[in-house]
């Protein structure tokens, strides 16, 4: 199995790049991401591997970091998700932004990627939540806060004043974010409306 090639950029596909390693081109597919990031031609370039051997083929995917592979990996743990959509999902998200999004609950966010649909990205977060908090850069009250929400488990004041905010045109994440932030130094029994205006006070800084 290959894990990793070291070599020359030869040219670029629509969704591949060719490395020369030694004077042997090797295709290797990789996001739309990665392929934007790596070098012109002639240049050099190591990329981590995946490697798929099936009866009539061999196809090697291609990535910039061993946690962008191990996110590659991930995907397809979830029903319905291939080789295809967790490539087309790492070109949308980047690694760390994936591992936020899901972590926050955030299904908007990967359902921006093209050709996944609201199910599929509610299956990736729900199948995938419990693995993305180790991945994730932000605070775990927050992540927690999120799956609370999501799962109708979260006090109402607390519930209606994400749900004010994001009706104001903030984002899931923001809204949470705040709305934990105010949470803390309101206290547990604050009411909606004060929630509300500390968390509003929160995202205007």
């Amino acid at each position: 199995m290959i894990g990793k090639l070291k070599g020359l950029i030869d040219s670029y596909g629509e969704d591949f790049v060719i490395l020369d390693v030694g004077g042997v081109g090797y295709q290797v597919h990789c996001s739309s991401r990665t392929l934007q990031h790596l070098p012109s031609p002639g240049e050099a370039a190591v990329l981590s591997i995946e490697t798929y051997v099936r009866e009539d083929q061999i196809k090697l995917f291609g990535f910039r970091t061993d946690q962008e592979r191990e996110w590659f990996r991930l995907l397809q743990t979830v029903q319905g998700v291939g080789a295809k959509v967790a490539l087309a999902v790492l070109g949308t998200l980047a690694p760390a932004d994936l591992a936020n999004a899901i972590a926050l609950r955030d299904k908007a966010a990967v359902a921006r990627t093209p050709g996944v649909g609201p199910k599929v990205a509610e299956r990736i977060v729900t199948e995938l939540k419990d693995k993305a908090p180790a991945f994730a850069n932000v605070d775990p009250a927050v992540v927690h806060l999120a799956g609370a929400v999501d799962d109708q488990r979260a006090p109402r004041p607390v519930a209606d004043a994400i749900s004010a905010l994001v009706n104001l045109g903030y984002g899931q994440p923001q809204a949470a974010a705040a709305i934990a932030s105010a949470s803390r130094s309101a206290g547990e029994n604050a009411e909606t409306a004060q929630l509300i205006r500390l968390g509003l006070k929160e995202l205007s800084k």
